[in-house]
């Protein structure tokens, strides 16, 4: 019988398992231990989902809830100030005034209420809200104040307060300005289609610089002012069943003046479905974005009790915030529970400590480039992170100065505490003391000679700089000096360019409010995980393999006898 031929190292000569036969078992056992290895596809379908997630998340607190992206970032506020002036007539007086509460398209960020010796009651109600100042003893001209600071919202937030549409009682008209509204309203009628159109055919009506006999005749009640020909057409209005009421704002514009502002009204006239918002001196429908709702409620935006007439004033003033405290305070307003969640609702030292800890994974990747791509030997893998961070303290020059005088003193005593024959855990602890002592030693002779420099050396990482001491030596011996002293220099070249990236004010600005682009961070950590290639710096070790070879010299041809004869 024939036998098949086996390989050499498929043959056992003692029976026992070949190594052909063991390889497959082995890697199955490899496999089940450690488990299938996840492929490319997965990997970068995994990345892929984790920074879009972290776009997302960046891309709705820019847009919609407009977190700045730059430290220095401004935005436009507008400070508003009502001014109620009267002459009391009587010692005990009360004043009423409504206040912004529903202001589609603006935030009010902050208030302020100035009045002399009177009490401040604020009161909300079902259209608003109002302020009540009271004084039982007024005597001579009353000034009142309020102040509001106000920022533009999401234009999306333009779309005003759904209320209830409800018909007010038409008044009595006596003649003959009944039979001028009823004929007025008959030939608006003729010249509408719906609400919003017969609204407006009244309100241009009203407006006319030459009104017709029927206007002209009911100005005569309602008089020429435009708060009271927008509470008429309301009047009007309520004679055909038409739900409307009088809103009133005031204009903010972009310019940067500061000047007198005016309370001018709006009507809002409900068409079955919805309310719209007609200008009653232009009669354009919808609201403009320069204008601030000051009060939508159906009641008198002022009124004292006593029946005393007393001026409303504003004045209003335009200027520069920093943009994440407007950010900041315009969702507590909103009471968004993005804030109360994030790391903007913590207290300030703690806002500052987070500052610094979320750039440690900024340094960590810089760390990774370096050393996965570039080829960069350090002592550690996050220890130059750790003295980057000491450097905040230090500045970059002065903190290279001190680390490289520190270290190279405690590698002087390390080199001596050799020759005691001393055991890692006591050698550390040795070499410790004698760092913080010359810590000690250093900040004080800085006192002395005025340098502030010097006295953040305490600030480095003791423990850290012992270790690096440790190590350093170890690598000296082990590897020679060229070799020790390579890998500081590496240690340090890499915590100055993590010092640099890590005090970017536009960066940690960033990775503050958007910690989101730490996800990204991740991402791209996966991706590097896999890399196995060349580093950077082994095209200097293989450089010679790119050159072109020299060209084979032929070897000369063997000399013959009969050559040999001629020579």
């Amino acid at each position: 019988m024939r036998r098949r031929w086996r390989p050499w190292h498929s043959r056992a000569p003692d029976g026992g398992v070949t190594l052909a036969r063991a390889a497959p078992a082995a890697r199955r056992q490899l496999r089940h231990r450690t488990g299938n290895p996840m492929s490319k596809r997965h990997l970068y379908l995994l990345a892929l989902a984790i920074i879009a997630v972290a776009f997302s998340a960046m891309y709705y607190k820019w847009k919609v809830l407009e977190f700045p992206l730059q430290p220095d970032t401004q935005v436009r506020v507008w400070t508003v100030q009502a001014h109620i002036e009267f002459q009391p007539r009587r010692s005990a007086n009360a004043v009423t005034l409504q206040l912004p509460d529903k202001t589609p398209g603006w935030t009010v960020l902050n208030e302020r209420f100035v009045a002399r010796n009177y009490s401040k009651n604020e009161i909300p109600h079902a259209e608003g809200r109002e302020v009540q100042w009271a004084n039982r003893r007024a005597v001579g001209e009353q000034d009142l104040y309020y102040r509001a600071t106000v920022v533009r919202s999401d234009e999306r937030q333009r779309a005003m307060p759904d209320f209830e549409p409800v018909i007010p009682s038409p008044p009595e008209l006596e003649e003959p300005y009944a039979t001028a509204a009823d004929a007025l309203l008959q030939q608006v009628r003729e010249g509408s289609v719906n609400n919003v159109t017969y609204t407006r055919e009244l309100l241009r009506r009203l407006g006319e610089q030459n009104p017709s006999e029927e206007v002209t005749l009911l100005a005569e009640r309602y008089g020429s002012d435009e708060s009271a020909r927008a509470a008429f057409a309301v009047q009007l209005l309520a004679r055909r069943s038409i739900p409307a009421r009088v809103i009133h704002g005031l204009r903010l514009t972009d310019e940067p003046r500061e000047g007198e502002g005016v309370l001018q009204p709006w009507l809002m006239v409900h068409d079955g479905l919805a309310w719209n918002i007609i200008d009653p001196r232009t009669t354009a429908e919808g609201l403009p974005a320069d204008v601030m709702v000051w009060s939508a409620s159906e009641r008198p935006v002022l009124v004292l009790e006593d029946g005393t007439q007393a001026t409303l004033g504003f004045t209003i003033g335009r200027n520069l915030a920093d943009a994440m405290a407007t950010v900041e305070r315009r969702l507590e307003v909103k009471d968004a529970n993005l804030v109360h969640y994030s790391l903007l609702s913590l207290p300030l030292q703690a806002q500052d400590t987070y500052r610094i800890l979320l750039m440690v994974p900024i340094g960590a990747f810089i760390m990774l480039l370096l050393r996965n791509l570039v080829g960069v030997k350090t002592y550690g893998t996050f220890m130059p992170v750790l003295i980057a961070l000491a450097f905040r303290e230090t500045a970059l020059v002065a903190g290279i100065i001190l680390f490289v005088v520190v270290v190279g003193f405690g590698l002087l005593v390390r080199f001596y505490l050799e020759r005691l024959r001393l055991l890692l855990v006591p050698r550390l602890t040795a070499i410790l003391i004698l760092v913080v002592l010359l810590m000690a030693a250093v900040s004080v002779l800085s006192n002395r000679l005025g340098l502030e420099v010097g006295l953040s050396v305490a600030l480095f990482p003791m423990v850290i700089m012992a270790m690096t001491i440790e190590r350093m030596s170890v690598a000296w011996d082990e590897r020679g000096a060229g070799t020790a002293i390579r890998e500081g220099v590496g240690t340090l070249v890499v915590a100055a360019l993590a010092y640099v990236v890590m005090t970017w004010p536009a960066l940690e600005h960033l990775v503050f409010v958007y910690p989101e682009t730490l996800l990204v961070l991740f991402a791209l950590a996966l991706l590097l995980g896999r890399y196995s290639g060349y580093r950077l710096n082994e095209l200097l070790r293989f450089r010679a393999l790119a050159r072109e070879p020299d060209p084979i010299v032929p070897p000369p041809a063997a000399r013959t006898a009969d050559d040999v004869a001629k020579a």
